[in-house]
C-alpha cells in the first residue's frame, strides 16, 4: 500500500507534525529547521519544496515551503491539511507595506485577507467571502511580539496575484481602506482552512514601503525575516502549552 497520499509531497502519513511553519522560500524552512527545532529529519524534497520535522520545546513542530502565490500555497497547505492531518499551519514571510505607519522591520500579523484573486470562486459561494486568520493563532503572534518587545500592527493584509503591478495606484484604494500591506498567499491559505475547519495564521517582516518609494523617500530593502519567525515560533509555544493544559 502506497502510504504518499499527494504527488507533491514524499512524507508518509505520521511525518508531519500538526503544527506547521509555512515560508514561502524552501530555503527559508530549510533555515527554521536548522535554527529553531531539534532531532530534525526532512520528510519532503519533491521540487525542491523542502520540509522538515523536528522538536521545539519536546513538541513535534514541522515547517515547510509554500512556494510564491496563491495557486502554490493551495495545493501544499490543502494537502497538509487534507491527507496529513495538519491541524495549524502559520505562514512566514516578507510583506511590502502600504500603510504610513509601517517602518522597514515592523511585524505584520494578518487579522483578515483582502485580495484581487478569484481563489475563492470555485466553492461556489452566493456572495464574497472574507478570508480571516483563526484566533487563537493571532492572539498568540501577538502575545509572542509583544513579549518579545516588536512593533506591529494587526489588520487586513492584500493578498494580490500579481508581483509586477503596472502602477502602485491600485495600492491607494486599498489603503484607502486601512490594508497594511500587500503580500501574494495568506487569503488561498485562510480560505483553505475555513473550508477544512483548521486554524492558520500569518506573519510578515516589512521588507519595504511601497508608499515611501512613490513618495521618493529612504525605503532601504530589508530580507532579514529572523523576527518573524521568532514570533510564529513563540506563538507555536503558546499553542503547545494550551494544548497540553487540555491534555492534548
Amino acid at each position: 500500500m502506497n502510504n504518499t497520499p499527494t504527488p507533491h509531497n514524499s512524507a508518509v502519513k505520521g511525518e508531519i507534525a500538526k503544527t506547521v511553519l509555512m515560508p514561502g522560500d524552501p530555503l527559508r524552512a530549510k533555515f527554521v529547521a536548522e535554527n529553531f527545532l531539534t532531532d530534525v529529519k526532512q520528510f519532503n524534497s519533491v521540487r525542491n519544496m523542502f520540509g522538515y520535522t523536528g522538536k521545539y520545546n519536546g513538541k513535534e513542530v514541522s515547517v515547510m515551503g509554500s512556494g510564491m502565490g496563491m495557486p502554490s500555497i493551495g495545493i501544499y497547505s490543502y494537502e497538509l491539511f487534507n491527507f496529513y492531518d495538519v491541524e495549524n499551519i502559520i505562514r512566514i514571510g516578507t510583506t511590502g507595506a502600504i500603510h504610513d505607519d509601517l517602518d522597514l522591520g515592523d511585524l505584520v500579523i494578518a487579522q483578515g485577507s483582502c485580495t484581487d484573486s478569484n481563489f475563492a470562486k470555485h466553492f461556489n459561494l452566493p456572495g464574497t467571502f472574507a478570508p480571516i486568520a483563526s484566533f487563537k493563532l493571532l492572539r498568540g503572534a501577538v502575545d509572542a511580539a509583544e513579549k518579545l518587545g516588536v512593533k506591529y500592527m494587526v489588520g487586513n493584509v492584500l493578498s494580490s496575484d500579481v508581483f509586477y503591478n503596472e502602477t502602485f495606484d491600485s495600492f491607494i484604494q486599498w489603503k484607502k481602506m486601512g490594508v497594511l500591506c500587500a503580500e501574494m498567499e495568506s487569503a488561498a491559505l485562510f480560505v483553505i482552512a475555513s473550508h477544512l475547519r483548521v486554524r492558520a495564521g500569518s506573519c510578515f517582516l516589512v521588507m519595504a514601503n511601497q508608499e515611501r518609494e512613490k513618495e521618493g523617500l529612504e525605503n532601504p530593502v530589508v530580507h532579514d525575516t529572523d523576527m518573524a519567525i521568532r514570533v510564529a515560533v513563540q506563538a507555536i509555544r503558546k499553542l503547545i502549552k494550551e494544548d497540553k493544559q487540555a491534555g492534548k
